[in-house]
């Protein structure tokens, strides 16, 4: 059985793809602080269940904290094992989905086309992330989600940022994911805090113009 996204004051999803389990406690701080609500740590960064764990004991309860580049049942388990509920996906496979929702999970798997789209939904997904919407672009998402369930929650991550959350907005896309625009390996928390605080100002403007 599938699992809503919660609700959340604003649907962005930090990825901190690279960040060592030493530097967890910091970069989850300032994003917290700033106001980010999901926190998703790729499972190709160092040492990424410690990371993630660490990451579950600092946020707050209403603050999503899970793993993205899931490829197998056994890294759902893992996940679910540190705490994390929250399983993002590169691609829909209906077993990693099933076993992730066995644990009651929050589930983003990566679409780009039509048929995967529909999969992903008849899959129970929680939303659907379509990556890279940088290829897609606003109007190429817009014209799949007409096709789409209505009330399907619809991500765009890969080449989305503060300077474009409007044009996706337009065309439907309701949460976003955020990458190398928010973080990157080397950077300090107050890089991060920074960039974090000019992202949400953005998102909170195109929101409110709709």
């Amino acid at each position: 059985m599938s699992v809503p996204f919660p609700p959340m004051q604003r649907q962005l999803v930090a990825i901190l793809r690279g960040i060592k389990p030493e530097e967890t406690e910091a970069i989850v701080g300032v994003l917290v602080e700033a106001g980010m609500t999901a926190i998703e740590i790729p499972l190709n960064s160092p040492d990424p269940f410690r990371s993630i764990a660490f990451a579950v004991k600092l946020a707050p309860s209403d603050v999503l904290i899970g793993a993205g580049t899931v490829l197998t049942t056994a890294d759902v388990d893992r996940l679910n094992d540190v705490g994390g509920r929250l399983m993002v996906s590169p691609n829909v496979d209906t077993e990693v989905l099933a076993r992730a929702h066995q644990h009651r999970m929050v589930t983003m798997p990566g679409v780009f086309s039509p048929t995967e789209a529909l999969l992903a939904a008849r899959s129970g997904a929680s939303s659907l992330k379509f990556f890279p919407a940088s290829v897609l672009g606003a109007a190429g998402i817009a014209a799949i989600r007409a096709v789409l369930p209505a009330g399907v929650m619809i991500a765009a991550v890969g080449g989305v940022s503060d300077q474009n959350f409007a044009e996706y907005i337009k065309g439907g896309v309701t949460a976003f994911g955020l990458g190398s625009s928010l973080y990157k390996p080397g950077m300090t928390a107050t890089d991060v805090a920074a960039r974090a605080g000019v992202t949400i100002a953005a998102y909170d403007r195109a929101i409110q113009k709709g």
